[in-house]
């Protein structure tokens, strides 16, 4: 290669790093380097962020490969910031209005329907509370592999954050999760097994996810000695479905679950057996829940006592403030 090509590509890389955006467009076939040369590969822009990136990404629908392969997801390191919900003309973040048409990460990856979507839509593994999505749709996601419990191809279909041997702190704000399906956890699986798992939600919806087992929406796994404690914040659960937590199950046995929900509102959520909102089932340590100014309407069963938490085990524990 000559050495006038090498420097161009070196000072191409060089300024795409020191501006920290990757900016991406549905169909565009540039470098990344600003909205009139977007990139259209999110997947491939993901995996060029380092830590301090921010990617933004303009309306319209992405998924993770083109191959089918089903264990390909959108991968977010620790330290990027992935934005969405622009319409690709913004210089800020600031400026996004929210009226421009959804940016939708997909799992639909293959034939019509969702029995050969992608396990994950999104995966993070051990990423900091530096980590940001924010302005998303994720949908589609099918986590309906024969795998063992906490494995990610039978948990989250729309998000897995995994902590184990380690943590995962991110915050995911003004996301909408729907019509994801999984064995355990459809739209988000918050894995602390042997490590921590702490995300923060805030403004985020959950609508349609459909659990084969347990947390229609949401499994918080605090199990083999670990720490699964997520904050929620503003808000919804809404139609979601698991055989144990409509919207949300906790598992701790060895380990621990704090659950803090604030102003978050439970409607039409139904669970199979118990939990239409929230089922906690605690083992030798506790499970302790926070809610403030919560709202429960017309989950099935159950909704008289809006979480249901096993009694057989020591350490049940939640505290209501407001209503």
């Amino acid at each position: 290669m000559k050495p006038t090509l090498l420097i161009t590509l070196f000072l191409a890389t060089f300024c795409q790093v020191q501006s920290q955006i990757i900016f991406v467009r549905q169909g565009a076939m540039g470098n990344g380097t600003s909205w009139s040369d977007a990139t259209g590969d999110l997947a491939v822009a993901l995996k060029q962020a380092a830590s301090g990136t921010q990617v933004w990404v303009a309306y319209g629908t992405y998924k993770s490969t083109t191959s089918g392969d089903r264990n390909a997801s959108f991968q977010v390191k620790d330290g990027v910031s992935l934005y969405g919900n622009f319409n690709g003309t913004e210089t800020s973040i600031e400026q996004r209005t929210n009226e421009a048409s959804a940016t939708i990460l997909s799992g639909e990856i293959g034939q019509p329907g969702q029995a050969d979507n992608t396990y994950n839509v999104v995966f993070m593994k051990n990423v900091g509370d530096n980590t940001v999505i924010d302005g998303f749709v994720i949908t589609a996601g099918n986590a309906n592999g024969q795998a063992n419990e906490g494995m990610k191809t039978r948990c989250g279909g729309g998000m897995f954050i995994d902590g184990e041997n380690g943590s995962s702190m991110p915050t995911i704000s003004n996301c909408e999760f729907r019509n994801n399906l999984g064995r355990d956890g459809a739209a988000v699986y918050n894995n602390g097994r042997k490590g921590e798992c702490s995300p923060v939600f805030v403004n985020c919806t959950f609508k349609k996810n459909e659990a084969g087992l347990d947390g229609g929406a949401m499994y918080n796994d605090g199990r083999l000695k670990g720490q699964s404690n997520p904050t929620l914040t503003n808000c919804l659960f809404e139609r979601n479905m698991g055989t144990y937590g409509g919207a949300i199950c906790n598992a701790t046995e060895d380990g621990t679950c704090n659950l803090t929900l604030e102003n978050c509102t439970f409607n039409e959520n139904a669970a199979y057996l118990r939990g239409g909102a929230v089922f906690s089932l605690n083992g030798d340590e506790k499970c302790y829940m926070e809610l403030m100014n919560c709202k429960f309407a017309s989950n099935y069963p159950d909704d008289q006592n809006m979480i249901f938490t096993t009694t057989a085990s020591r350490g049940n524990a939640f505290k209501v403030s407001g209503n």
